[in-house]
């Protein structure tokens, strides 16, 4: 199983999850030391792990990766997408390189990677692909227009490749968490603007991981975490004129 993304966060957690529950795991990020510190955690558990430091937004890592499970497990049985990075701020503020940088690690690297995995996870066992995407992946809020984009994307190439993929039986998860206790607003790229949303109840990232955890063993085809990401997605489809009210006043 190859894990991105996993130097914090929802990432380090679904990694720890997961090697309790026995998977043999490839971990990639870009920052070293928090990379080999997981590494050494997961080992403390019994867990089988590979570190592999770098870019996932560049291809020769990406390669790196899908060899690494090769030499180490002659094959894949499951790619968790997970990196991602976000920016706080009003669009028409913005740079266009501000999106651009966005998309290539939230959507472009998971895309990529999933390209490179996919003649691996038809031959393997019970395989799957799952996408770490966000309640902002149904419903978009302001100053976090890029990032909407991002999850939004992630939420339609998932769905379509998950159809594409039931002749290989190859599943597709969508995990989508709402607001969690991580690094990703403080470590945002730019931040121009407050957000409303930072104040808003959060969830453990413990507790994404135990659900997604939960959510691939079940089969599921997508999870949305929280009780109020469930509300914000309810309302959206059932009252959108009062969902774009509500959103303006209070999720920016």
């Amino acid at each position: 199983m190859i894990v991105s993304g996993a130097s914090s966060g929802i990432g380090r957690e679904l990694a720890l999850e997961l090697a309790r529950q026995r998977a043999r795991l490839i971990i990639t990020a870009r920052r070293e030391d928090r990379l080999r510190a997981l590494a050494d955690d997961i080992r403390s558990i019994g867990g089988e792990v590979w570190p592999v430091v770098g870019d996932i937004t560049e291809p020769a890592h990406r390669q790196r990766l899908v060899d690494e499970a090769v030499a180490r497990f002659d094959g894949l049985d499951a790619l968790v997408n997970n990196a991602g990075i976000s920016a706080i701020g009003m669009f028409v503020d913005a740079s266009a390189e501000r999106l651009r940088q966005i998309m290539e690690v939230n959507f472009f690297s998971a895309v990529e990677m999933t390209r490179l995995a996919l003649p691996l996870l038809r031959d393997g066992n019970r395989p799957i692909i799952v996408n770490v995407s966000s309640v902002l992946g149904h419903r978009a809020i302001p100053k976090k227009t890029e990032y909407c984009a991002s999850k939004f994307a992630l939420h339609g190439f998932s769905d379509a490749l998950r159809a594409e993929l039931v002749k290989d039986k190859i599943d597709v998860l969508l995990v989508s968490p709402g607001s969690t206790s991580t690094e990703i607003f403080d470590r945002a790229i730019e931040k121009t603007d407050k957000l409303n949303w930072e104040r808003w109840p959060k969830m453990s990232p413990q507790k994404v991981a135990r659900k997604a955890v939960r959510a691939i063993q079940k089969g599921k085809q997508e999870v949305i975490m929280s009780a109020m990401g469930k509300f914000i997605v309810c309302l959206d489809r059932g009252v959108p004129r009062l969902a774009n009210r509500w959103i303006a006043k209070f999720g920016g």
